[in-house]
């Protein structure tokens, strides 16, 4: 039986790599803490900014609608800032710039608000397409498991700062300033803590779909716009985003209709959110065992969803339990199609690209959903013609993540020529 290791036996060049692995992991775990806070802050706190400033219940909206549509904006430019500065720092700078952006929209000089409200939704695009990128790079292995943990992390600080919002604002005379102003600590000590990556980063590589292969050729690396692999993985993810937003939504006044108060409706939706983390882990740890072709995930993991949705239809009364079993599916495909980014590309560039393209336009069907489901439940009076709508979605989620969760890879091509370093 082989000897097992103890601390004792590391050397310390081996001790310095761990360190230094653990240090960067720490650090993308970090960034992922700061993907949503800047915006989960905004609803417990709706009221006082509309108050305060005097603003129509539409326009105080825009304080959480802009960052979507940032991110569906800027998702695209991402890998080209990535290319020009390198990934690091262009991780940084957004770290930066959200840390700048907090501050600046919880001070009382006019402009600001809005100044700031578009730059963290900026910022936040970046981040998001970025972080998949730098997993592909430098923890292929892992990237799954590790995109579990961050989506976890990223609904856990979400989920924090909605509920601290209203507490925190009570502390002081600055009210709701200071809620919104304290998430940019966070995005600091998240910088401290990537900076050793920073400093030690190496120079950018050329710009443009290009690295180099075996015998110096270069490689080209296909275009997820012009893929059919490529729009499934977007249309998986912009129709897994709608559902979750539409969800989030719509469904305490689902609930309402249905009988429960308000108060039973807001902890239904908390309990969605919950569970959607132990889906993020859950489906973070199955896709290391499905690394190649993950269709036996979603065989296990949408029929709860599609139960869900189904018996909200039917048993209403039962919405709680609906409420979980959709929750859960939520959480999962989400790291499902994130991990798809780095799963389906042949460089981490790529993988940018995929990240860029499914999150810019599934944030645009996200931004949509909510609002034709509105409009639908309107003119039928009626949440069920809702319901058959979002199991439509669900069929047709799988019809894409079928195709998507096949075991390949985006396209390459070599190009013969002298190397481009």
């Amino acid at each position: 039986m082989p000897k097992a290791h103890n601390d004792d036996d590391l050397t310390p060049q081996r001790r310095q790599r761990l360190g230094r692995r653990g240090l960067a992991i720490a650090g993308i775990l970090l960034i992922a803490a700061n993907l949503r806070t800047g915006i989960t802050v905004v609803g417990p706190l709706m009221g006082d900014v509309r108050d305060e400033l005097h603003l129509t219940s539409m326009t105080a909206s825009l304080l959480i609608t802009i960052p979507v549509i940032c991110f569906a904006v800027f998702s695209p430019v991402a890998p080209l800032i990535a290319r020009r500065f390198g990934i690091e720092r262009t991780l940084a700078a957004a770290l930066v710039l959200l840390a700048l952006a907090l501050v600046a929209r919880s001070l009382p000089i006019a402009g600001l608000l809005w100044a700031g409200t578009l730059g963290i939704g900026f910022s936040i695009a970046v981040l998001n397409v970025i972080l998949p990128a730098l997993l592909k790079r430098d923890f292929a292995s892992e990237a799954s498991k590790l995109t579990g943990i961050y989506s976890a992390l990223q609904s856990g600080c979400a989920a924090a700062a909605s509920g601290l919002a209203v507490p925190v604002a009570g502390l002081t005379d600055a009210g709701w300033r200071v809620s919104f102003a304290m998430w940019a600590g966070l995005a600091l000590i998240a910088l401290a803590v990537f900076w050793p990556q920073v400093a030690n980063a190496k120079r950018p590589e050329p710009t443009g779909p290009i690295s180099i292969g075996e015998g110096g050729s270069r490689v080209v690396h296909r275009s997820p716009w012009g893929s059919a692999l490529g729009w499934q993985i977007t249309m998986f993810m912009g129709l897994q985003s709608t559902l979750f937003y539409t969800l989030l939504t719509w469904w305490p006044m689902m609930d309402e209709s249905n009988g429960f108060t308000s108060a039973e409706a807001g902890l239904h939706q908390s309990l969605f959110q919950i569970v959607g983390i132990a889906g993020n882990l859950v489906v973070g740890a199955w896709i290391v065992r499905w690394s190649r072709d993950q269709r036996p995930i979603l065989f296990l993991l949408l029929p709860f969803s599609i139960l869900g949705l189904t018996g909200q239809l039917f048993f209403p009364q039962l919405s709680l339990v609906w409420n979980l079993l959709v929750g859960f599916s939520a959480g999962g495909t989400i790291v499902l199609a994130l991990s798809l980014f780095s799963l389906r590309a042949s460089h981490h560039r790529q993988a940018a690209s995929i990240s860029g393209m499914a999150q810019s336009v599934g944030y645009i069907l996200a931004a949509a959903g909510p609002v034709f489901v509105g409009v639908l439940h309107d003119s039928t009076g009626s949440w069920q013609p809702v319901l058959l709508f979002l199991l439509v979605l669900q069929a047709l989620q799988l019809g894409a993540g079928l195709l998507a969760s096949r075991e390949r890879l985006l396209g390459v091509k070599n190009v013969p020529g002298e190397s481009v370093a």
